[in-house]
């Protein structure tokens, strides 16, 4: 049998004060409400003795507080996400927050269930990257007055406060590059979206290539199985063999874009010019080294922890609306289209 957690109750009872006395000191509030030292300390070793841990969902039950901030991503394993989760944890342990770390698959029911689950358990705070449909799901924690804050894409008809990154210049100033180093038959491959990240980043490829007067080739690849996304890229790359360039929209996208050059078309990697949007370790030692559109991550982070704090203290009603900028890393895949062919 499993053996009973202790509890505030069994410290009052052993050590013969009131249950209130020995929440206070818990709490840290013993000098606040007079509590002599020797009684503070006589409850502190003996909490510690018995491995006392308080019973984190009674206490938010009771108070309407959890100290607990969840991060919701669409893939915790995206190695962007996961040094992006990292900046946000290591801040607010720092302030006495703990995170929640998890993924909605990009999923509207997904995520309607985890957030439902969330506010079961009086969460404090959200930082979320919304699945398409979720608006809804939004709307309510916004009628909640719930400390939130969107991150990567956001819904424009409503007020909430987000991060984001200049998608659509970032977009159009890496396929500007590709342009000026001799690449004329751009593709560009992304996902079949509506959400405002994915449009902007259409956005900005569209502009740069209408303004060289080059034609327009893209691949909208639907958000399914990696397999059916890879057989379809083949199929494009097949059918533009005009191709001199591929800017991928996605890590992921270019991850798997690699893949099929490297297998059906080996000859193209040191051919084609290539972009990716984000950046990761991998794309530095890849061979050739994969020019990148890069999020500033510690600037992110640091914002979005800047932000959280201020909402959780409840003092400003301000709506933050944060457009930050990204960097362009040009590496080997983009060089000029000239020294790609010596």
């Amino acid at each position: 049998m499993k053996p009973k957690r202790p509890s505030i109750k069994d410290i009052a009872a052993n050590l013969n004060v009131s249950v209130t006395t020995v929440s206070f000191v818990l709490n840290g509030k013993g000098p606040e409400m007079r509590i002599s030292e020797e009684v503070i300390q006589k409850i502190l070793n003996y909490a510690k003795e018995i491995n006392y841990t308080p019973n984190q969902l009674a206490q938010s039950l009771r108070t309407g507080k959890s100290n607990v901030i969840v991060f919701m991503v669409e893939d915790i394993s995206n190695p962007f996400f996961a040094r992006l989760a990292r900046i946000i944890e290591v801040t607010a342990y720092k302030k006495g927050y703990k995170v929640i770390f998890c993924s909605n698959e990009n999923d509207d029911r997904h995520t309607e269930e985890l957030l439902q689950v969330f506010r079961d358990q009086k969460v404090t705070g959200y930082i979320i990257i919304p699945s398409a449909g979720a608006k809804k799901q939004i709307m309510a924690l916004l009628e909640e007055d719930v400390p939130m804050i969107l991150f990567d894409r956001y819904f424009p008809e409503l007020e909430t406060n987000y991060v984001v990154i200049d998608n659509e210049n970032a977009t159009y100033k890496a396929t500007k590059h590709l342009i000026g180093n001799g690449y004329r038959n751009i593709g560009f491959v992304t996902i079949a979206s509506k959400q405002t990240q994915m449009m902007d980043r259409l956005k900005g490829y569209s502009k740069a290539v209408k303004e060289a007067k080059f034609q327009s080739r893209v691949l909208e690849l639907p958000f399914v199985d990696p397999l059916v996304g890879e057989g379809l890229m083949r199929n494009f790359f097949d059918a533009n063999p005009e191709l001199d360039a591929v800017f991928f929209a996605t890590n992921y996208l270019t991850q798997r874009g690699l893949l099929v050059m490297r297998e059906h078309f080996p000859g193209k990697l040191n051919e084609w010019g290539i972009m990716t949007f984000d950046d990761n370790e991998f794309f530095h030692i890849h061979t050739p080294s994969i020019s990148a559109v890069a999020q500033p991550l510690e600037e992110i982070g640091n914002k979005l922890m800047e932000i959280m704090l201020e909402l959780l203290k409840g003092e400003k009603k301000t709506v933050h609306q944060v457009v930050l900028k990204a960097e362009l890393r040009e590496r080997d895949s983009s060089r000029s289209k000239h020294a790609s062919s010596i």
